[in-house]
């Protein structure tokens, strides 16, 4: 099977991690405890009784990463500060040795040549401030937040040029926040609008504090999409899907982009809508420089007058064990829907500038004989990147893509039950192995030759 893919000269290539997933060191040089520390050692919250602790032990292994990812040719990397390891309680005194690591990690990069994107918040709240505010439930945690922002852009901008203010508010409010199997566990739709809508009031704060200290800096948010679909034509099932989409979708990239809520969906939901206070709207929808754009897989929806509110219900997965068309989190692949969100945007939020900040498959990698051959991550891969590069060439403001993840790594509530790595990690000695994916990608860019922008 022929993998080449052509990649644009112009065309950014990296990878992504989490500082709480790949870390570890989570007691040492000052740094405090997150919300996801305090969630992860509660019995039964993730699987198999795993826990962070350790993680890839990227806190001391990270000039070895760094090593990896020249050897696979990246021109970028995107991670993220742990806010607790900067500001143990979330605000107040800084931690200086925390400062001091990710001067040693931004500055091993770029001695590599590898450009940093560096997000704020990848849903790691500092515990001491989900103790005094609630964390994104209070509005106050959105001024730390900002002064956060400054903080960071202040020590590291001079080094630092690309910033993700927020990494996917939606998952982080309803898993965290509605659903509960996310830290910190929150089960309530007033929790989760509350959170909402702090989370997004939070990002057009900290965009506006890092212009106010590098106005030259490139800034925005990191949303996700996923495309909703019905296998049914019927009235209702068409109506399911646009509350649906307007739930998981339209609630984050409308006020981000346009500076309001979709006015259908807060109808609906006028009883536990967000808190919003005058200007707010303003705030949230600041100027972007670009916005960073998350994809993984599609959901089906079906009309239910039964449901409140929904009118609607998703539908369940089929499992399916074939690799090529099910991951290991039993996510569909579907490359088609890279198209659906590419064109949505370009077409309805006026083609701002993008990149594909996480877009990735998970499975059950194995090393033999000093080998992962992870043929499927490949397939995948190649497809979701051609959809990318199609519709750049379709005019899609689309500049680059990162693949989720760098290295196989603490999964959230699935623990390490799952890879996503396109570098194997051993969690017992912490072994690195390049996988088959990552010498592919490495191979794919070496043929596109030096970036130019």
């Amino acid at each position: 099977m022929d993998t080449t893919i052509t990649i644009p000269d112009d065309f950014l290539m990296g990878a992504a991690t989490a500082a709480f997933q790949i870390e570890g060191a989570v007691h040492l040089d000052g740094r405090g405890a997150s919300i996801w520390d305090t969630f992860s050692h509660k019995p039964g919250k993730i699987d198999h009784g795993d826990t962070a602790n350790i993680a890839c032990d990227h806190y001391h292994r990270y000039q070895g990463d760094v090593a990896l990812m020249q050897q696979m040719n990246l021109d970028a990397y995107r991670f993220s500060l742990s806010w607790s390891r900067i500001l143990p309680e979330g605000y107040g005194t800084m931690n200086r040795k925390g400062l001091a690591f990710y001067d040693r990690l931004i500055d091993s990069l770029l001695e590599a040549g590898i450009t940093p994107f560096v997000t704020l918040f990848h849903w790691d709240t500092p515990e001491a401030l989900y103790k005094k505010h609630k964390g994104f439930i209070g509005r106050e945690t959105c001024e730390h937040f900002a002064n956060y922002a400054a903080l960071a852009a202040r020590h590291f901008g001079d080094r630092v040029n690309n910033w993700i203010t927020v990494n996917e508010p939606w998952e982080h409010a309803t898993f965290g926040h509605l659903f509960g199997n996310h830290a910190p566990g929150k089960r309530s739709p007033w929790a989760f609008f509350k959170a909402l809508h702090h989370i997004l009031l939070g990002h057009g704060l900290a965009n506006r504090a890092i212009k106010a200290e590098h106005s030259t800096a490139r800034v925005g948010p990191t949303l996700s999409y996923t495309p909703m679909h019905t296998h049914g034509s019927r009235a209702i099932d068409l109506q399911a899907k646009d509350t649906a989409n307007d739930f998981m979708n339209r609630i984050v990239f409308d006020p981000v982009l346009k500076g309001s809520y979709p006015q259908s969906f807060m109808e609906k939901f006028f009883w536990c809508s967000p808190p919003i206070q005058a200007g707010d709207l303003e705030v949230i929808s600041t100027p972007n420089d670009f916005v960073g754009l998350n994809y993984y897989s599609r959901e089906f929806v079906k009309g239910n007058r039964l449901v409140p509110f929904l009118n609607g219900t998703f539908v369940s997965r089929t499992p399916d064990k074939d690799p090529y068309r099910y991951t290991a989190m039993d996510w569909e692949i579907y490359p088609e829907g890279m198209n659906e969100l590419l064109t949505m945007v370009r077409e309805e939020y006026g083609n701002p500038t993008v990149y594909i900040t996480e877009s990735g498959a998970a499975y059950f990698d194995t090393v033999e004989d000093g080998v992962v051959n992870d043929q499927p991550r490949i397939s995948y891969l190649q497809q979701h990147i051609n959809e990318v590069i199609k519709n750049k060439n379709n005019g899609s403001d689309v500049r680059g893509y990162f693949a989720w993840s760098l290295l196989d790594n603490f999964e959230w509530a699935k623990g390490y039950s799952t890879r996503f790595g396109l570098v194997h990690v051993d969690y017992q000695t912490q072994q690195r192995t390049i996988k088959n994916s990552g010498h592919w990608l490495g191979q794919q860019i070496r043929q596109r030759g030096p970036l130019r922008i």
